[in-house]
């Protein structure tokens, strides 16, 4: 229960680390989404991944020590590529991906609505949840790296303008 070699633990922690870095990057290669857009297919895979890797992770070793050295190393690893994102922007670009324009002055780019799977229902889900009901009322709408969508609305650039007073009245 509580034995766990040196040489098994070195092995851990290496396949530990290559399979954070492998579900890392298909996460990442998988597109933006919010916790709250997971569907139930994603709630699944996800699952079924945790439970295919764990036998990667510590190998034959069933012990209590290799399982918590495993889950020290994957807090490790996470608190490292999180301190990595914070100190260089191209790290965070990697990792976070970079925002996504959808509507440019209500027109809608399809080439980026399908390059991030994101279709025109949940796109229009967004405008109304902004309380708008149509793209021509959308300056511009942006998929954020967290898979949020920003909208900025027309009439609230039209609002910001200055207008300035004639002179000579």
């Amino acid at each position: 229960m509580f034995a766990l070699s040196f040489s098994s633990a070195i092995g851990i922690i290496i396949r530990t680390l290559v399979i954070y870095l492998i579900i890392l990057v298909g996460l990442r290669l998988s597109g933006k989404r919010e916790i709250g857009q997971m569907t139930v297919f994603d709630l699944v895979v996800l699952l079924l991944i945790a439970n295919a890797v764990q036998n990667a992770m510590v190998g034959p070793d069933t012990s209590l020590l290799g399982g918590i050295l495993a889950a020290v190393v994957l807090l490790l690893a996470n608190g490292l590529v999180a301190q990595m994102r914070l100190r260089w922007p191209r790290v965070r670009r990697l990792v976070d991906g970079t925002p996504t324009l959808l509507i440019n002055h209500g027109e809608i780019i399809y080439e980026h609505l399908r390059r991030e799977a994101v279709d025109e229902d949940t796109l229009m889900a967004a405008l109304r949840e902004h309380g708008l009901n149509n793209y021509n009322e959308v300056e511009l709408a942006v998929l954020e790296v967290d898979g949020s969508i920003s909208v900025v609305p027309v009439a609230s650039l039209q609002a910001k303008k200055i207008v300035k007073p004639k002179s000579g009245i």
